[in-house]
């Protein structure tokens, strides 16, 4: 009996479903859209009121889908991530994009605010001990460039320093929110972690309460409507559909998929204020799916087989 060279064979890549390939989409789009509706209503609303009223909205329907679901009570570990991640994600983040928002243009916003998925991507390889996989790296760097040429296409606003650092802070609430709530949902059910984030990020914001009463009396109706369309779908729905992906695959990877959020919030702004974008804006949207495509790929991992030939 002699024995063979082993022959390789190769580990078929695990492929999304598709709820999770929908939940993806889901996000992606409400929150592409909330650039736009950002930029809207922010005449009408300061930073804090509109965060505290999106917020509000957010919780009382969010508190609407445990209706008939049981409570898994957290441990303390689990509330303290809780706690952490809905000041910092849902209450931080949203003022400060609210606030980037009144001196950057959407698309200008868009492009810093998502710097966030390679920090998440970094942070996810450090503390969660996803690793950092080559074609994740490679798709976040070619994502990246593609975000930095839609930046600079539609660049045409004056750029505000001040909104700089306030979008900055936006990006790094947004990955450190990502990082401190996927471990909770390794065991806590994923509408009651986006529930408890909601609820506590509108706690939060409860020193605007002031300013939001005083804006709700100013504004005109369609700014209104826009608050409530902030709450009720990118904040509710989107972060919903971002838990149940998040809880079903890698926080390095989901977060790669945001980068599409920039090229649609320039086709958003398009169909809603009739800004053409510039040929390098488009040329930096096609690199941002190149990149998200890049990031989904895996290196094929080989498995030597033994075969016995007599």
């Amino acid at each position: 009996m002699t024995t063979s060279t082993p022959a390789p064979v190769a580990v078929p890549e695990r492929v999304l479903s598709p709820l999770v390939l929908t939940a993806i989409i889901v996000t992606v789009l409400a929150w592409a859209s909330a650039f736009i509706v950002i930029r809207g209503v922010g005449p009408h609303f300061g930073g804090g009121s509109l965060a505290l009223g999106r917020l509000i909205i957010g919780s009382v329907l969010l508190s609407l889908v445990l209706i008939g679901h049981a409570w898994v009570r957290p441990t303390r570990r689990e509330w303290a991530q809780i706690i952490s991640y809905g000041i910092v994600w849902f209450g931080f983040y949203n003022v400060a994009l609210n606030t980037a928002e009144h001196t950057l243009d959407a698309g200008t916003t868009a492009m810093i605010v998502n710097i966030g998925p390679i920090l998440i991507a970094l942070g996810a390889g450090v503390f969660l001990r996803e690793g950092i996989p080559k074609w994740l790296a490679i798709g976040a760097a070619v994502a990246f460039g593609g975000v930095v040429l839609i930046g600079i296409g539609t660049g045409g606003a004056s750029i505000d320093g001040v909104g700089i650092l306030w979008a900055l802070a936006a990006a790094v609430a947004y990955a450190a929110g990502v990082l401190l709530q996927k471990p909770t949902l390794r065991r806590l059910p994923n509408r009651q972690v986006t529930f408890l984030g909601c609820a506590i990020g509108m706690l939060a914001c409860l020193p605007f309460i002031g300013s939001l009463v005083a804006d709700l009396q100013a504004a005109p109706l369609p700014s209104i409507l826009g608050v409530i369309y902030l709450g009720a779908i990118p904040t509710a729905l989107a972060f919903s559909t971002w838990a149940y992906a998040l809880s079903r695959m890698p926080a390095g990877q989901l977060g790669v998929s945001t980068y599409l959020v920039p090229p649609l919030a320039i086709i958003f702004g398009f169909i809603a204020f009739a800004e053409v974008p510039v040929p390098l804006a488009i040329a930096g949207g096609i690199l941002c799916l190149v990149g998200v495509a890049l990031s989904r790929r895996k290196s094929r991992v080989i498995v030597p087989v033994k075969s016995l030939a007599e």
